[in-house]
């Protein structure tokens, strides 16, 4: 089955000589000191329309399918992941936007469709991670406001972000088997540069996705508006859930775009790269190498494919998500190790962009959930749920 249409591979085209062009020179200069993803690349992103690829025209974005969203994130990764997970910042903050209500939609949705108005997303905390059920940062109601205290982790982009989506506990249950219930979600509007009044940051320090920042959070009495809440009180767990299989699908094309990168780099050092009298690319031990690789990318990108048009046909494919992500990002991992093996010592040095693809194809396999909980969720599926 043929999925990318005539229109697919021009959009395909487009960002690839995009990233190219305008993402890869400023991640090689950037990426080494640890410098910010720029204002003018944020602008180049919005002009090009990728905050608002999934946002529905007659909000102001592209109207286009989760299918388009991965096609330009694969490209993006293939320059620098954190530019490719920038625009997730937009395209409606993983599909919560199917639960804002039709002022909220009008009120964000063109904004962030022009990159005006991009978020940060703050579930994770000390002690929830995959766990999301065990959120203990609460929200008080205190007449048409509600005030947050709690410690959350794993925020990026909570600085120069337009506003925090933050998951907070509103409400209690005695039942163990129902602790995602009662867990509701607010976006908190903000200044770029700044946190939101009763929000202190500490950077995390990270030994990758550079280009921006990561943070842990403290809400200490912060006070937000009734108004400010997305989807109903008390079910922020099932709109999250909305949003996995997206998710996962980004994720998986991101890891493609960085092996990709990590195959492509390979073969330039193989055809350059001379010892005993040739180059390396003709040495079968390198040659089979790049090949395994390149079989490797391919499948991940077929899984990846099929899982998107499941998604934008409206087929349920949590388990296959869950599949893509899996494989992707092992295989991430795997590809960029054996790109950087093929570099040599020069390899593991900052003068090539393979140690960049291979620190940030790590992450990929803990980010949206990790490799261990897509294998339960499949698992799951397969076998039933476990007790353990």
């Amino acid at each position: 089955m043929s999925y990318l249409t005539d229109e697919r591979r021009m959009i395909q085209e487009t960002a690839r000589e995009f990233a190219m062009k305008e993402v890869l020179p400023v991640a090689n200069e950037l990426d080494p000191v640890q410098g910010d993803i720029p204002l003018s690349l944020r602008q180049k992103l919005a002009d090009m329309g990728y905050f608002g690829i999934m946002i529905p025209e007659e909000y102001g974005g592209m109207g286009l399918g989760c299918f388009e969203y991965c096609l330009i994130a694969e490209e993006l990764a293939r320059c620098w992941m954190s530019v490719a997970s920038l625009i997730a910042r937009g395209n409606g903050l993983i599909g919560s936007s199917s639960n804002m209500t039709e002022e909220q939609r009008k009120r964000y949705l063109g904004r962030m469709a022009k990159g005006e108005f991009l978020g940060a997303f703050s579930l994770s905390e000390p002690n929830a991670g995959s766990d999301v059920a065990n959120i203990t940062c609460r929200a008080r109601r205190d007449g048409d406001h509600w005030i947050l205290n709690g410690s959350k982790y794993w925020c990026t982009f909570a600085d120069d972000a337009d506003f925090i989506m933050v998951l907070v506990r509103t409400g209690e249950t005695m039942d163990p088997a129902r602790r995602h219930v009662g867990i509701s979600a607010f976006l908190i509007e903000k200044p770029r540069g700044q946190f939101p009044p009763g929000v202190k940051g500490n950077a995390i320090p990270k030994i990758g996705y550079f280009g921006w920042r990561t943070f842990e959070l403290a809400f200490d009495n912060c006070r937000v508006h009734q108004s400010c809440m997305v989807g109903e009180e008390g079910k922020a767990f099932y709109m999250v859930s909305q949003g996995l299989e997206k998710a996962r699908a980004h994720t998986a094309a991101r890891s493609i775009g960085l092996a990709r990168g990590g195959l492509e780099d390979a073969i330039l050092y193989a055809k350059q790269r001379v010892q005993f009298g040739q180059p390396i690319g003709e040495f079968q031990a390198i040659r089979f190498k790049i090949a395994q690789m390149a079989t490797e990318i391919e499948a991940a990108r077929q899984l990846m494919y099929a899982v998107c048009d499941a998604i934008d046909t409206g087929r349920r494919c949590d388990k296959e998500a869950a599949m893509a992500k899996l494989f992707a990002s092992e295989m991430s991992e795997r590809v960029t190790s054996e790109a950087l093996q093929i570099h040599g010592g020069a390899g593991y040095t900052k003068l090539y962009a393979v140690e960049r693809h291979w620190r940030d194809a790590r992450l990929t396999k803990i980010f949206e959930g990790t490799s261990e909980i897509q294998q339960r969720i499949i698992s799951d599926h397969l076998l039933g749920r476990s007790g353990q």
